[in-house]
């Protein structure tokens, strides 16, 4: 079992690769053409080549989404003074 293993891990880059060039928009693309990724990645899955050239080069790497605000953070619900306040009841004698 063991010596599959590694056949099914190109085999399995070789789909990531594949599918997720198909699913990339053709703006987000980089290098060649979105046909000439594909092309590059059938010819070449066999030895991996095609789909690492894709993960490394071929696609823009997301950038990460900053705060709203420059000092502003994320801030567990719990530990939200503004989420807790509005749990509170509208009015004193409301406990449902």
């Amino acid at each position: 079992m063991l010596r599959y293993l590694p056949t099914l891990l190109v085999l399995g880059l070789w789909i990531y690769a594949f599918i997720d060039c198909l699913n990339t928009p053709e703006e987000e693309v980089r290098g060649l053409p979105k046909i000439g990724w594909v092309i590059v990645i059938l010819l070449f899955g066999g030895v991996l080549v095609g789909p690492v050239a894709w993960v490394v080069a071929g696609r823009r790497r997301r950038a990460r989404v900053a705060p709203a605000e420059p000092g502003q953070r994320w801030v567990a619900p719990d530990d939200n003074p503004e989420f807790l306040r509005s749990l509170r009841p509208d009015k004193p004698g409301d406990q449902s």
